[in-house]
């Protein structure tokens, strides 16, 4: 199947032609009929699988018919709801990219970051508005985006979405959006919560789940190191001692984690450099170009910006951090030991991570090799269950107050703006 066989527009094909898509993933080719159709969907799909062109091709498509006869002002027509800033981002590049060849404007909108920006760009107006929870409510509230003209609706990662305390936050834009639009919910896992939310979104939707990668490939070799926490870093560059481990793409499990370990590899005078959401698109592809130049021996990636990395020939790749969902290790290791050619799987696993490897193991159906020649034993043990509990109430606690400072924070900046106005005046 080609995505010419789909119906897809031509300005679309052309974009997608450039992007180097030759064919439809399994998501897009059972999802993009039925959203061009109108239906709503309810999708269960990993990240890596094309779950993003799955909805963002589709809504370009209805999009680009729907300005056609547009006049006046831009009015957000499609609102796509994530819980990360780098998802959000990745989300942005994509409509961006998909649509290339239509006069379709989008934006994104996160937190952490001062708003003028990104109101600016919505007093200029936009047809896509790409946005987290926190700050899309925050605008809204500020009276800078209106959702009474949105066509096609978007939730995202919506078991992330839930796990990361954003629920109240659904719930309540769910009141602001029109009862007559399309709405598409996507989500990894579909526990009893995240079903019971869809029912809230979805009217009659059309089921589309793709089953999770399971198998590695045969030629990838797999080994694993266990540490201590504190000991990793060291541990890494042992590794790295290896002479025969030319290029490496390393996986950090945070951004914070990236610049962490890249900060240690060039004290060391190992050329590396990280690529994660916070970098700018320049700055990723120019690290990058840096890379397949053979220029950069380590490049340390989150999960999300490694999604745009293809890299033929690529032996070595490190996990120093063990994902929480195996079928993330298994996209992981797919990045190296391409077309037929010989790879080699590294992961650092520390105390905390065993169970994830233990997932890993019985997802793939193979024990992978633990390596006894290891100067940094781990010697540390897991938490006990005890331990995680009260780990896991100090982590609700935390976030509660997050949220309740946010909340006092946004009644006292509302106060300061009104107060600065009167200053002006």
């Amino acid at each position: 199947m080609t995505f010419e066989d789909l119906n897809i527009i031509s300005p679309i094909l052309k974009s997608l032609d450039e992007q180097g898509y030759e064919k439809p993933t399994s998501i897009q080719a059972r999802s993009i009929p039925l959203i061009l159709k109108g239906e709503d969907v309810l999708g269960s799909a990993q990240t890596g699988t094309g779950k993003t062109g799955a909805f963002a091709i589709p809504i370009i498509q209805h999009l680009a018919n729907d300005l056609e006869n547009a006049k006046g002002k831009r009015k957000i027509l499609s609102l796509i709801v994530t819980p990360t800033r780098e998802l959000a981002i990745q989300i942005g590049e994509n409509f961006s990219a998909y649509g290339k060849y239509t006069s379709l404007k989008s934006t994104v909108i996160f937190g952490g970051v001062p708003q003028r920006a990104q109101t600016n760009k919505l007093k200029s107006g936009v047809d896509v508005l790409i946005a987290t929870p926190g700050r899309l409510l925050d605008l809204m509230d500020q009276g800078y985006i209106s959702l009474k003209d949105v066509k096609y609706f978007v939730l995202d990662e919506a078991d992330r979405m839930l796990d990361m305390g954003f629920i109240h936050d659904i719930k309540k834009l769910l009141t602001k959006l029109p009862k007559n639009r399309q709405s598409l919910f996507f989500s990894a896992t579909m526990p009893k919560n995240i079903l019971t939310l869809s029912n809230q979104i979805l009217k009659n939707p059309k089921k589309v789940e793709v089953n999770p990668v399971s198998s590695t490939a045969e030629t990838i070799q797999q080994y694993l190191y266990t540490t201590n926490k504190t000991n990793k870093g060291d541990l890494l560059l042992h590794i790295l001692e290896d002479p025969k481990i030319d290029q490496v793409l390393v996986f950090s499990k945070t951004k914070h984690g990236a610049d962490r370990t890249v900060r240690k590899l060039l004290k060391k005078k190992i050329k590396s450099a990280a690529i994660h959401g916070n970098k700018s698109q320049n700055q990723r592809q120019k690290a990058l170009k840096a890379f397949k130049d053979g220029n950069i021996r380590v490049m340390v990636a989150t999960d999300i910006a490694a999604r745009g990395i293809d890299i033929d020939k690529l032996e070595y790749v490190i996990n120093y951090d063990i994902p929480n969902e195996p079928e993330t290790y298994v996209h992981r290791i797919g990045r190296c030991g391409r077309a037929g050619e010989d790879g080699i799987a590294i992961s650092i696993g520390e105390p905390e991570e065993i169970q994830f490897i233990k997932d890993i193991e019985k997802l793939i159906k193979q024990k992978i090799a633990v390596i006894k020649d290891n100067p940094f034993p781990q010697t540390d043990k897991p938490m006990t269950t005890s331990e995680k509990k009260a780990a896991e109430k100090e982590k609700q606690l935390i976030k509660q107050e997050f949220f309740a400072n946010r909340k006092k924070n946004k009644g006292s900046q509302k106060g300061g703006g009104n107060n600065r106005r009167k200053n002006r005046k």
